[in-house]
């Protein structure tokens, strides 16, 4: 046996694929040469940078809030468009226009206590605050 018929028992180690983008390679992405392919100096245009810096970097900033507003409406509203002994429902508030609502969507209604109340008024499936509660309660009202 002579040195040139030596051959390796196991297969050659295949060679690392690099340059595909993500997180190893050599160009990764970037191309080659240039600004952008150097470390640190892809900031871009100055305005930009002062716009990145304002903004707020806080975990999900950019959501609006899950809970909806409710409709509002207070008592006096109730007490000009119900007879004593009237039930208020959201559907009936919104049928006929008293609280202005969205089409197509059943929305939350929170009844507060400004104004004066004088009849006895039965309410369902209505947000009430501890005022408007106090006054309907009063009265000999009910709360569902």
């Amino acid at each position: 046996m002579q040195l040139h018929e030596l051959q390796p028992t196991h297969k050659p180690k295949t060679p690392k694929r690099i340059g595909r983008g993500g997180k190893r390679g050599t160009y990764c992405g970037r191309g080659v040469k240039g600004a952008g392919a150097r470390a640190g100096t892809r900031k871009g245009a100055p305005r930009i940078r002062e716009a990145m810096k304002r903004y707020h970097k806080l975990r999900g900033y950019q959501f609006k809030p899950v809970t909806e507003k409710a409709l509002i409406i207070n008592i006096k509203d109730l007490e000009v468009n119900f007879k004593d002994g009237d039930t208020v429902t959201p559907k009936f508030l919104i049928e006929n226009k008293i609280v202005d609502a969205k089409k197509g969507k059943t929305q939350v209604i929170k009844i507060l206590g400004l104004g004066r109340l004088t009849k006895k008024l039965n309410i369902q499936d209505c947000r009430v605050s501890k005022v408007a509660e106090e006054k309907i309660k009063k009265l000999g009202g009910l709360i569902k």
